[in-house]
């Protein structure tokens, strides 16, 4: 039969200069500015976050959330187990499950990295992300293919067919896969 549109609400959290409103906007609109201002506050689809818990609570009904860090900076990385602790307090699925929940290492194109590669294997592992994807905004790296990787685990958590990320191994996802067809950013 025909298919049905659906709308889902994503979470996009981390601390201030992240990137994550770049990310919203290099998904939505295929652009990048190096020049935002500080965000706080949401949108209809997705809810953008600065440092603040009240980011979560007017997004109650997600059905996913991202955290981001930038590699460059340890505290953003550590204050990841916040947000992640946060959002699991605050948010879960109709069936009482965590929402599926995304870890981006982002700014992965600067150097020096901050953490390694296995501290955010481990930390994504032990946090119970769905698993975490190095990204680049800037140079639009990975962003549509971990957008999709989040979107296939919305999936199959609002279908109930037993697949559900809840569980997340919070492995490393590798996206030198190519996209299937049909695939592309809004």
């Amino acid at each position: 039969m025909g298919q049905r549109d659906r709308m889902f609400k994503v979470l996009v959290v981390g601390d201030a200069t992240v990137g994550k409103t770049s990310l919203v906007q290099r998904y939505a609109n295929d652009s990048f500015n190096r020049h935002y201002k500080s965000t706080v506050g949401g949108g209809s689809v997705v809810g953008v976050g600065d440092g603040s818990a009240a980011a979560l609570g007017h997004c109650r009904d997600a059905s996913a959330c991202v955290i981001m860090f930038d590699v460059t900076n340890v505290s953003t990385f550590s204050n990841s187990q916040k947000w992640k602790q946060d959002l699991d307090s605050k948010l879960v699925l109709p069936d009482g499950s965590p929402v599926p929940c995304l870890l981006l290492a982002n700014k992965c194109d600067l150097s020096p990295w901050a953490v390694t590669r296995e501290e955010v294997d481990r930390f994504s592992k032990e946090n119970g992300f769905s698993g975490w994807v190095e990204t680049s905004v800037k140079e639009n790296k990975n962003i549509n293919e971990s957008m999709r990787v989040l979107i296939e685990k919305m999936m199959s958590s609002s279908t109930g067919d037993g697949s559900s990320s809840s569980a997340g191994s919070g492995d490393y996802i590798n996206i030198k896969e190519t996209s299937p067809p049909g695939w592309a950013c809004c």
